[in-house]
């Protein structure tokens, strides 16, 4: 069975950079057809999706967060993370990550998700 963990620091100071590591096990990142998304639910509100690297390396983010948002992994821990600059309190939420095949973000069908982790942004 793939798990996924989030870990990361659980506050962020305005204008840093958030960032986020989601570690794999039960399968391999570079496993041919499957992506590994992030996305976030800020309180109160419905899940966005923020974009993927897939099985290749290749990236893809979404259309409100592309010049702030950037996805990179680590083949020999398989591991994938998220940075994510110049955050701002609106940028507070559970963050997860979560993995399956292509076409599966569009619709929030997820083969597996992470349990989530809270980011707060504040000062």
């Amino acid at each position: 069975q793939v798990q996924l963990q989030e870990s990361g620091p659980g506050l962020v100071k305005p204008s840093q950079t958030l960032s986020l590591t989601c570690t794999v096990s039960g399968g391999s990142i570079t496993t041919n057809y499957y992506y590994w998304s992030w996305i976030r639910q800020p309180p109160g509100k419905g899940l966005e999706w923020i974009g993927y690297i897939s099985y290749s390396g290749t990236t893809y983010y979404s259309p409100s967060l592309p010049s702030r948002t950037s996805i990179s992994r680590d083949t020999s821990k398989n591991q994938f993370t998220l940075q994510l600059t110049s955050v701002t309190p609106e940028d507070t939420a559970v963050y997860y990550c979560a993995t399956g095949v292509d076409g599966s973000m569009w619709r929030y069908e997820f083969a597996s998700w992470g349990q989530g982790t809270q980011v707060a942004v504040s000062s």
